[in-house]
């Protein structure tokens, strides 16, 4: 049976410690990027699709390219300073 090539990465070849794509090393996909999206299977291991050291991205926090994780946005309710200062005068 022939095998099925992941048209993604249609001319990749299998390097040392990676695959080799367009001249460049791309390395596996570390578990953080696990439910992403972006990772897309060759030769049995998983690959970024969008940046060739996924690990590197997840050094400072979250990859900004996860597809799998929600940013946590914090809001915050405006306070009007003139009624701010009128309440604290009235002792609320």
């Amino acid at each position: 049976m022939a095998k099925v090539i992941n048209p993604v990465f249609a001319g990749a070849s299998v390097a040392d410690g990676g695959m080799l794509y367009n001249g460049v090393l791309c390395l596996p996909v570390v578990d953080r990027c696990q439910g992403c999206e972006r990772v897309q299977d060759f030769e049995g291991q998983g690959y970024c699709t969008s940046y060739p050291a996924p690990a590197s991205k997840w050094n400072l926090g979250r990859c900004n390219f996860a597809t799998h994780v929600k940013k946590e946005i914090k809001t915050q309710a405006k306070v009007n300073p003139l009624k701010a200062s009128k309440r604290a005068s009235k002792g609320k």
